[in-house]
C-alpha cells in the first residue's frame, strides 16, 4: 500500500504528468476511490511548487552562468510565457488559477510556477492561487473519471 502511495505522489510530482496521470491512474489502476486518488494527487503536485516557487530565481541566477543552462531556461521561459501570457492579460492574477487548473498539456502547477516567477507575481499570492488552480485540476479530472469511467477502464488496463 505504501508503493502505490508513493507512486502516486511521485507521478504527481512530475512535471509533464502531475496531477492529469496521477489521479486517474490512483483510481483505476491501483484501486483508490476518489477522494483519496484527489488528495493524494493534489499533495504529489503541490510538493514541487514549494520548492520551484523559493528557489527558482536562485538556481537560474546560479545557473545562467553556463552557457548550456541559459539555453534551457530561456527556451523554458520562453515557453512558459508566451502559454501564459495571454491569460494574465485577459484575467491578471485569477488567470493563473485557470492555467493551471484546465487539465491541457502546458498548462499545469510546474509552469504556472514559471510563469508567475516570469510574470513577477509574489510568491505567497503565486502559491494560493496554484493550490486553487490544482484543485480545480484536480475536480476536473476527478469528474471526468467518474462520467467516463468505462471509457477510461479500456485506456488506463
Amino acid at each position: 500500500m505504501l508503493f502505490k502511495i508513493l507512486n502516486i505522489i511521485w507521478l504527481a510530482m512530475l512535471p509533464i504528468f502531475e496531477l492529469r496521470l496521477a489521479l486517474p491512474f490512483a483510481y483505476f489502476k491501483y484501486g483508490f476511490n476518489i477522494y483519496e486518488s484527489f488528495l493524494l494527487s493534489v499533495i504529489g503536485n503541490m510538493l514541487p511548487i514549494i520548492f520551484i516557487l523559493y528557489l527558482l530565481k536562485f538556481f537560474v541566477k546560479i545557473l545562467s552562468k553556463n552557457i548550456f543552462f541559459k539555453k534551457i531556461f530561456d527556451w523554458v521561459f520562453l515557453r512558459s510565457e508566451k502559454a501564459f501570457s495571454k491569460n494574465y492579460a485577459k484575467w491578471g492574477k485569477l488567470g493563473l488559477i485557470f492555467f493551471v487548473g484546465i487539465p491541457l498539456p502546458i498548462t499545469g502547477a510546474w509552469t504556472g510556477s514559471i510563469a508567475s516567477t516570469l510574470f513577477k507575481i509574489k510568491t505567497k499570492d503565486a502559491f494560493w492561487l496554484i493550490f486553487l488552480g490544482v484543485l480545480l485540476s484536480g475536480v476536473i479530472v476527478s469528474t471526468i473519471c467518474l462520467l467516463f469511467e468505462n471509457i477510461a477502464l479500456k485506456w488506463f488496463l
